[in-house]
């Protein structure tokens, strides 16, 4: 890790944890979601430079990266960018999918997260727990109120997967009325091919925003570059459920 790299927390076996803004750790993150998405959801994002998900946001967020320290290896990222880094809600990167003019009166401080990923080969519970605990500390040390952000489906089967999971979630983990928002592209409605008896399967990253307390904010936004099917999710960190809040309330000052 590098001067410019903010903390290092979280130990679990061989990974590591930490806060950065390090150009050349921001690349390794940007290679790894490259990596991860264009596979993913068969796509080339977009790239304007071969190998890379790169944004003009990324140069505004801190960046949760997760290192295998036996290779020096990038197996998890995401990143978090403050709201009071942009003028207003509407300059987030959630802005270009959905109307987030619910949100803009929200008291308190409001971060969103984006363009979380992990490597095939690191997709355990390990992995993802360690993630978002040291999420939950950046949080709570931050003082951060909200969060919010984008969850992407894949939709490979032309959709079908994506608004059956997208269902099951509004059904089960809606969004109280005054966070509700709206897409700027609808997802087209598809008609039901799968057995309504048979159990949804959600994917591990969206099971793991739930699992911290987060709720959908609606119907889900296509997103066309990506291939994907896009649901916004909102935590209260005050709401954080209490596997973490436990841990890392007491250490917030």
């Amino acid at each position: 890790m590098t001067a410019q790299t903010a903390s290092v927390r979280q130990t679990a076996r061989s990974l590591v944890t930490g806060i950065t803004r390090d150009p050349a750790l921001v690349e390794q993150a940007q290679r790894l979601r490259y990596q991860v998405f264009s596979a993913e959801y068969d796509s080339d994002l977009g790239a304007s430079t071969p190998g890379l998900d790169a944004d003009a946001f990324d140069a505004l967020c801190d960046h949760l990266i997760v290192t295998d320290q036996r290779t020096g290896t990038l197996v998890a990222t995401t990143r978090i960018l403050p709201a009071e880094r942009v003028p207003s809600v509407h300059q987030l990167y959630s802005a270009g999918e959905f109307d987030l003019s619910a949100l803009a009166g929200l008291p308190g401080s409001l971060a969103e997260l984006g363009r979380t990923c992990v490597h095939p080969e690191h997709r355990n519970g390990a992995t993802i727990a360690l993630l978002w605990s040291t999420l939950a500390e950046y949080l709570v040390q931050h003082r951060i109120d909200y969060l919010i952000g984008c969850a992407s489906i894949g939709m490979s089967d032309g959709g079908h997967r994506a608004w059956r999971i997208a269902n099951h979630l509004q059904e089960t983990y809606l969004a109280g009325e005054s966070f509700r928002v709206t897409p700027r592209r609808e997802l087209p409605h598809l008609t039901q091919t799968t057995p309504a008896d048979r159990p949804v399967e959600v994917p591990p990253l969206i099971r793991a925003y739930m699992r911290l307390g987060a709720r959908v904010c609606g119907a889900p936004c296509w997103d066309p570059e990506f291939r994907c099917a896009d649901l916004l999710v909102l935590l209260e960190v005050e709401k954080l459920s209490a596997r973490y809040s436990r841990h890392f309330m007491g250490k917030a000052s």
